[in-house]
């Protein structure tokens, strides 16, 4: 479970509802007047129904499976990830790139098998670069899209918002000599548009914004794979290796790996 999520998630809301107490000084009748069915329809309706109009409904469908992600996120751990390669390149330089056809037929990371496969397979490295590169770009635009769907969800839910606003100043209007209605309506046109603020910033904005750091840190684990397949493919020192995919990290990370992931690679080119 992702930790920064819940808290946050938990703290937003938190901080509403305890920001509302206190305006209302605790008065249960203010508050229960926040709380309006309609405008919850109108808006939570009207903005997921948009949404489904403006993005292709099997991507809408994916990017509301994807919800489970922001809170429980794959494991994208680059230092384990340079640990594979040099442990990769490490059998490649003892036996020979032949032999890491038995390692790949264990990897449970099917990007990284496929590298590997094609290396085994004798096919030239400008090929394996392009082949890659185009996979990594297709899952980067799979991604893209379902962040999309939370970003149009963000741009709905405001201006949904703002027709139950209309929808209330028309009803206020309508009827001016009603004193006692005039303040009702009101409070009920700004309620939808709190509403869909809620909806984009404490929900869609924050949910979009997760899933894009998940995806770059996985286009940046790919990306390191690339690269550590492709210096194995050269016959490069698992040592040196090593230290061109640290760079492709923070100095906090580079130390979280240590010193010497390269094992027993080490030696003359």
């Amino acid at each position: 479970m992702e930790k920064g999520s819940v808290l946050g998630l938990i703290v937003a809301l938190g901080m509403f509802f305890i920001t509302l107490v206190i305006a209302a000084g605790f008065d249960i009748e203010f508050i229960v007047l926040v709380w309006d069915l309609g405008s919850v329809f109108l808006v939570v309706g009207g903005a997921f129904g948009a949404t489904m109009v403006a993005v292709p409904f099997p991507k809408f469908k994916a990017g509301m499976k994807a919800a489970k992600i922001v809170f429980k996120p794959p494991s994208l751990d680059p230092g384990a990830g340079i640990s594979q390669i040099i442990a990769l390149a490490n059998t490649a330089r003892k036996e020979g790139v032949l032999a890491l056809e038995d390692s790949a037929s264990n990897m449970e990371d099917q990007f990284l098998k496929k590298g590997i496969m094609l290396i085994v397979d004798g096919t030239d490295p400008e090929l394996v670069k392009n082949i890659m590169d185009t996979e990594m770009a297709y899952i980067e635009e799979r991604h893209g899209d379902i962040a999309g769907v939370y970003d149009m969800l963000g741009t709905m839910a405001p201006a949904w918002g703002m027709k139950g606003t209309l929808i209330a100043l028309i009803m206020m209007l309508a009827d001016l000599t009603d004193a006692e209605a005039l303040g009702g309506n009101m409070a009920l046109a700004l309620i939808t548009t709190l509403y869909g603020a809620l909806m984009a910033n404490a929900y869609a904005l924050p949910f979009a914004n997760k899933l894009k750091q998940i995806s770059k840190e996985e286009i940046l684990l790919k990306t390191i794979m690339v690269e550590g397949m492709l210096s194995i493919q050269a016959g490069e020192n698992p040592r040196i290796i090593e230290e061109k995919l640290k760079s492709f990290l923070s100095p906090v990370l580079r130390e979280s790996i240590g010193e010497g992931a390269g094992g027993g690679g080490g030696g003359d080119e």
